[in-house]
């Protein structure tokens, strides 16, 4: 009989992000999403940074509903557009989260820039037992100047790694886990798991 996994929540609801979570912790965890234990809180994300909106999110679920939780704030930073979107990256045509809108009102705003060097940056918080512990990943790359790709979500369409020089749409599950900014977030909190909560 195959052991049982301890329980780990991810304090979001992107079937996107908890896919991606669920195949870089498989073995591992079991992770939960907030609809199964059953929160439809609308968390706030109301911090300057990314940091900051993973911990408030992390530690809502910790205090509310008692699960070690992990949570994760996502930005895409653009050169020329002084870091936007930034912290703002999922509401940055507005509230609804609209991803082909947030991806349309980018390329208007880098309609005749010459500069397209763009980073993505993840941080992830986790809280178990109490304690809380920061992973942080970065891709580096640049804004196509129109979308390709059938893969991927949010800006994915659009950027370019400078390690493959495809999009991220245009990459596998496989292919844009081994370089992208929350799979390197999430193998740092793999790897702190496996080494049962012990540093380097």
């Amino acid at each position: 009989m195959d052991k049982e996994l301890k329980k780990l929540v991810f304090a979001t609801n992107n079937r996107h992000k908890l896919d991606e979570a669920r195949e870089i912790l498989a073995g591992r965890f079991e992770i939960l999403s907030l609809t199964d234990i059953g929160c439809s809180d609308d968390i706030p994300e109301t911090a300057p940074d990314l940091k900051g909106n993973a911990l408030i999110k992390a530690r809502w679920i910790y205090d509310r509903y008692g699960y070690d939780c992990f949570a994760d704030d996502t930005g895409l930073m653009v050169d020329a557009l002084g870091g936007e979107p930034g912290v703002m990256s999922a509401r940055y045509a507005g509230p609804g989260h609209d991803s082909e809108a947030n991806m349309m009102k980018l390329l208007k705003n880098m309609e005749g820039s010459a500069d397209r060097k763009a980073h993505f940056s993840t941080a992830v918080v986790l809280i178990m037992e109490g304690k809380e512990y920061l992973f942080e990943g970065r891709v580096e790359g640049r804004i196509a100047e129109t979308p390709g790709g059938e893969n991927g979500f949010g800006y994915d369409p659009v950027f370019v790694a400078d390690e493959t020089g495809k999009r991220f749409a245009e990459m596998s599950a496989e292919e844009k886990n081994a370089i992208s900014h929350r799979g390197r977030a999430m193998r740092a909190l793999a790897d702190f798991l496996d080494r049962g909560g012990l540093p380097r």
